[in-house]
């Protein structure tokens, strides 16, 4: 059968031509594939790697499984009565110092300084040497990259001069949160390091912490369990010492922050993957659309002959799997190589994690290749077999209508010019919505890398100016003080209840009447709620909210009679006289100061934090370091997406217009003339695109964001400035405007003789 002469198929010797002929374009789908799948492979290999890496080092660097602070040092009876309950304890102990890590006589950071460590929560060296004298000290290697210190610099810690000997990752600190309730870690005004014992007695007990962790003989078999074993631990705990601080493992941000976002970040690669894909296969699927109605006159001769739709349909969709399995195979190998290094570069920049071994990850093969070439080929498969099912006599005589029934659409009584650009656009409705659809993911992506920065800076802002107090002081117990306008109030930490969100830290405070620092008046019943809170958990006035103890099964009813703008924290403000009511402390209570001067005349061994405005900025400080670069490389990805969709579809209705262009020109208008019919009618859908786009991509960014926050304590006020739109739309103008002028030497090129030759 002729059908089956594949060396007398005459669209074989068409195929080559076809593609050197469109190479450009080829070329440049071909490598905007290479540069994706080759991020996303290596992101994926680097992800798995040290994921694996984060997984294994809980019993290599044997992780406790909670910590507990206490007032005092546990004598050995009472440490023996805890070990009964099927645990085992170890002492952690560490001191928090003021530092001056590049000794400019200013302190710019806090470094919690522990001994070496030799059972518990183990350390792996990254750089350098170990600490073997008094004044040498091994540092955490994010907080040094971050602030530039090198191994052989000095620092200045409470006035003593250390020599950095080695740069580490503390096991339990791959996040270097300082406190479990913080929004976000801060490492750059924050770290942990490690000492020699002679070197760490050295700093006293003054800011000494007696702080333990500890290890079940048994390890509980999921959270669930976990818990549980957690709170029966916690009632034997408080039965025999005061806790100051208490966080089973599964909650410690420290610990599981790290691994959680680490795997948060693989499905929102792959989405990403797979619209772009999904983009690149129906811009392939409309050029061959094209191609087919070129040839239909020899596809018609050849389904004449015998040819099935087939085989036809596998001639036409060998290219674009063609090019999508050799960009999918080099992008595999620079995956593996090249992007695997700069996204393990992108994890060590944001976490403290230890040192990796590359794996082989057939997942991400089988992700970023087998799956890639389906939905190309289901696609183009679709689209294509669905043009080819048309009768060999369609073909010939190149009538491609799906129906014959189908009534022309009778334009508006518009001008010559612009009833000829709207039958442009009619014509290609696929290319235009394939465009449409792109610009829309485009500027989504491009929103979000836009809006961080300024909504960073905006949060830092706010929280600047609605500070409660330049310095608030946490007690240990009621200190007087002879500082002017020191004001007393109370707070404790509470949970919220497991629900939409994991369970969380809530700031209580209780407030004075007439406060200075407080500007609502609290009521004598029910409380105030930080605007953050009402925002995240979606409460309002009226509403009752339900908190539990930290560390108790007490749980606390509150109605809730307002918001109050405090951007820096979840927190509820009540009446003073109320909060001692309800965790029925005597009169005259308080164990903290508001003061917009620094308390002096108090002992540091009874304050137990300080919080500060370097405390409430560190969130918007530590994201700007860690991810100022994804942003950056964000915003680049998404104006390169728009630059080459806008670039091929505009390619594609060209071509596929070229014997109409052809014929216009016979008709003696002129390349100007032409280039404003076709490009013009390109120019109103790339508007409008741009105009709805936008407000989609509000949309969408809207409930992206909340789930985005789902996954962090605390809460971020999603801020877009208005310019920002602006910009992304004048951007998007821009980028048209340059393909516009590379498109008008395409229509130049158009020769005269165009039409005759497509004649039949």
């Amino acid at each position: 059968m002729v059908g089956g002469e594949d060396m007398k198929n005459p669209l074989k010797k068409r195929l080559p031509r076809e593609f050197i002929g469109d190479f450009g374009k080829y070329l440049v789908i071909f490598l905007f594939m290479i540069g994706t799948i080759g991020f996303v492979s290596g992101f994926l290999v680097a992800d798995d790697s040290m994921l694996k890496a984060y997984d294994e080092s809980f019993e290599k660097y044997n992780i406790e499984d909670g910590k507990f602070e206490t007032a005092e040092e546990l004598d050995e009876s009472t440490i023996d009565v805890l070990e009964q309950e099927d645990v085992k304890i170890y002492t952690n102990y560490y001191v928090e110092e003021d530092t001056d890590c590049d000794r400019d006589g200013d302190i710019d950071s806090t470094i919690r300084i522990f001994p070496e460590r030799k059972d518990v929560d183990l350390v792996c060296l990254m750089k350098g040497e170990w600490p073997e004298k008094a004044n040498e000290i091994a540092i955490d290697r994010m907080y040094a990259d971050n602030n530039k210190v090198k191994v052989g610099d000095t620092i200045e810690t409470s006035g003593k001069e250390l020599k950095v000997t080695g740069l580490v990752a503390l096991s339990d600190y791959s996040a270097l949160f300082s406190d479990n309730g913080d929004m976000m870690f801060d490492a750059v005004k924050f770290s942990v390091a490690i000492m020699t014992e002679e070197g760490f007695e050295t700093f006293g007990d003054v800011h000494l912490h007696y702080s333990y962790a500890w290890t079940y003989n048994e390890k509980p078999e999921d959270d669930i369990e976990a818990k549980k074993m957690a709170e029966d631990f916690m009632k034997v705990l408080a039965q025999n010492t005061q806790i100051q601080n208490f966080v089973p493992a599964y909650l410690n941000q420290a610990i599981h922050f790290t691994g959680d976002d680490m795997g948060s970040d693989k499905s929102m690669m792959i989405v990403l993957l797979y619209i772009l894909i999904a983009i690149m296969a129906f811009v392939f699927a409309i050029t061959t659309s094209n191609t087919i109605t070129k040839e239909a006159a020899v596809i018609g001769t050849l389904r004449a002959s015998g040819y099935s739709r087939g085989e036809l349909l596998r001639h036409y969709i060998s290219i674009p799997v063609l090019v999508t399995l050799i960009a999918a195979i080099i992008g595999n190998i620079l995956g593996y190589t090249v992007f695997k290094e700069i996204c393990a570069g992108m994890y060590y920049g944001s976490y403290s994690l230890p040192t990796y071994e590359t794996r082989w990850n057939a997942e991400a093969f089988l992700l970023t290749t087998i799956v890639p070439l389906v939905i190309m080929i289901l696609i183009n498969v679709v689209m294509i077999y669905r043009k080819l099912t048309l009768s060999p006599l369609q073909f010939l005589r190149k009538d491609l209508k799906r129906s014959s029934n189908k009534k022309a659409v009778k334009l508006p009584a518009f001008p010559f010019f612009q009833r000829f650009r709207l039958r442009i656009i009619l014509q290609n409705m696929p290319a235009y919505l394939t465009l449409f659809i792109g610009i829309i993911f485009a500027n989504i992506l491009l929103l979000f890398g836009m809006m961080m920065s300024p909504l960073l800076s905006h949060y830092q802002n706010e929280i600047v100016d609605n500070m409660i107090a330049s310095y608030q002081y946490v007690l240990k117990t009621p200190v007087e003080t002879e500082t002017d306008k020191a004001e007393t109030y109370c707070v404790t930490s509470m949970k919220t209840e497991d629900g939409e969100y994991a369970s969380e830290e809530i700031s209580v405070y209780g407030i004075n009447k007439d406060s200075a620092y407080i500007s609502e008046e609290m009521p004598d019943d029910g409380v105030y709620i930080s605007d953050g809170y009402a925002e995240k958990y979606r409460l309002s006035k009226g509403d009752t909210i339900t908190l539990k103890e930290s560390y108790g099964d007490k749980q606390y009813d509150f109605k809730i009679k307002g918001t109050y703008n405090y951007p820096a924290g979840l927190a509820i403000f009540m009446d003073i006289m109320q909060y001692r009511e309800v965790f029925d402390k005597d009169a005259g209570y308080y164990n903290g100061y508001f003061s917009n001067t620094e308390i002096t005349d108090i002992d540091e061994k009874m304050i137990a934090s300080i919080i500060t405005e370097e405390d409430l900025t560190k969130v918007s400080r530590q994201l700007n370091v860690s991810m100022g670069n994804m942003f950056y490389l964000i915003n680049v990805f998404a104006v390169i997406l728009s630059a080459l969709l806008i670039y091929l579809l505009t390619k594609l209705v060209i071509e596929k217009n070229a014997s109409s262009i052809s014929m216009v020109k016979i008709l003696g208008y002129e390349d100007r003339e032409i280039s404003s019919l076709y490009l013009m009618a390109t120019t109103w859908v790339v508007v409008v695109s741009l105009v709805i786009s936008i407000v989609v991509s509000r949309i969408f960014m809207g409930l992206i964001y909340r789930e985005i926050m789902k996954e962090f304590t605390g809460w971020l006020s999603l801020y877009i400035p208005p310019q920002i739109y602006v910009e992304m739309f004048i951007g998007g103008l821009i980028i048209y405007l340059l393909v516009a002028v590379i498109q008008m030497r395409r229509i130049k090129k158009v020769p005269m003789d165009q039409a005759l030759k497509d004649v039949e």
